[in-house]
């Protein structure tokens, strides 16, 4: 059955640049949220009280929120429609924004979170189906595209975070991008105003009949694999990263700064090319095995030679999370229908989150058992190595519907 689209592929763009709008803008929604508040937290605890416990606590919730309210969405997708569903996200999406900048204390200011990132979980799920949906003959293109600007979104919050706190106050810096989820409602609304821009719906399986088939599916569970390996290493990194380099290869604060930005630039190019290179080349396993061997290399770099060329351990630990990118394509590649892909997303992200948010514990937990970076890095470097089994299971040119028992 071949993907249902609104769209002739003769004419690829015409009546889907609303779509492709609307993904690109949902897309840069997806981290803002993560990133604004961190840089800002000095000043959030001169109005609200913020315990060292409490900060962690506010680290771990993106994760969670994503596994939880992740695997809700296939039902909810199946019962509503991927528009709907996608609209009701940002419409809690903004009014969880706004919310964080108007806290009062931090009960609402966790509260006002678990929105957040409870809309943002649902959104992470709906756009690998959205793509296949819209954009079913440019799947790779489009994956560049809105990872691309998700690495964006991730990016420009901190650049701007202090200098509107420092002008306007940190609720103006942490509510403000409520208005851009606003904005990223308009064209999902003119849509949803359209029924005939509206794709019919997929197969006839109930959502919870795909969602039980991915759960059992290897190919469900290796896409889990490649997808957590990414996922744990990188939030492992944001957390750890600068602390590990000032005591491993004596980086002053600023010089780690630097090269956590390096890490995380890394993965633009990664976003640009590994979607295209997996759709119309066919490169997955390769893909694979090279994020796996950086991730290697880099790691044992840091580990036996931490003071040398550092930066080169930092960007090729860096080029590890390429699987990211890699996964969110696969998800489409390996599915015949939205609705498998939505299952199948669900299934991947939901589980996967729930692997990563246990990254940055672990890693931080060895660190105080062990006194040092040895067992940590350790610990990272073999998280990455089963991505290098999957791999060979992903490659494999199946789909998820094709695997009916």
């Amino acid at each position: 059955m071949a993907p249902a689209g609104p769209a002739s592929p003769r004419a690829p763009w015409r009546g889907r640049l609303l779509a492709l709008l609307g993904i690109v803008l949902v897309a840069f929604n997806l981290r803002t949220a993560v990133a604004a508040l961190s840089p800002v937290l000095g000043r959030v605890g001169e109005d609200i009280a913020l315990s060292p416990a409490f900060v962690g606590f506010l680290g771990m919730l993106p994760p969670l929120c994503y596994a939880a309210f992740g695997i809700l969405t296939p039902s909810v997708a199946r019962r509503f429609g991927l528009e709907r569903t996608l609209v009701g996200s940002l419409l809690l999406l903004t009014g969880g924004l706004a919310w964080r900048g108007l806290a009062a204390d931090a009960a609402q200011l966790v509260l006002a979170s678990v929105v957040t990132f409870a809309a943002m979980g649902v959104g992470n799920v709906l756009l690998p189906p959205l793509v296949k949906r819209y954009f079913p003959e440019r799947i790779g293109l489009l994956t560049t595209v809105y990872v691309t600007a998700m690495s964006v979104s991730t990016l420009v919050p901190p650049l701007l975070a202090e200098p509107v706190a420092e002008a306007a106050g940190w609720r103006v810096s942490v509510g403000e991008w409520a208005v851009v989820a606003a904005v990223a409602l308009v064209p999902w609304a003119m849509l949803l105003a359209r029924p005939a821009s509206r794709a019919p719906g997929g197969s006839d399986e109930p959502a919870a009949g795909l969602l039980a088939l991915a759960a059992r599916s290897p190919l469900g569970w290796a896409l889990l694999v490649v997808f957590a390996a990414a996922g744990f290493n990188a939030y492992s990194a944001f957390a750890w990263l600068p602390e590990i380099l000032h005591d491993l290869a004596g980086s002053a604060p600023a010089e780690a700064g630097a090269l956590l930005s390096l890490y995380a630039a890394m993965g633009i190019p990664a976003g640009l090319f590994v979607p295209v290179l997996a759709v119309r080349f066919g490169w997955v396993r390769p893909l694979v095995w090279f994020a796996v061997l950086a991730f290697v290399i880099g790691y044992l770099g840091l580990l036996l030679a931490p003071g040398h060329v550092t930066w080169l351990w930092v960007a090729l630990v860096g080029c590890g999370p390429m699987l990211f990118p890699l996964s969110l394509v696969l998800i489409n590649l390996r599915t015949r229908s939205h609705d498998g892909a939505v299952a199948l997303s669900g299934f991947v992200q939901s589980a996967g989150y729930l692997v990563v948010a246990a990254g940055p514990l672990a890693v931080g937990l060895l660190h105080e058992a062990s006194g040092g970076w040895r067992w940590p890095l350790l610990l990272l470097l073999a998280s990455a190595l089963p991505a290098a089994v999957a791999g060979a299971v992903v490659a494999r040119s199946r789909f998820l519907e094709d695997e009916r028992r």
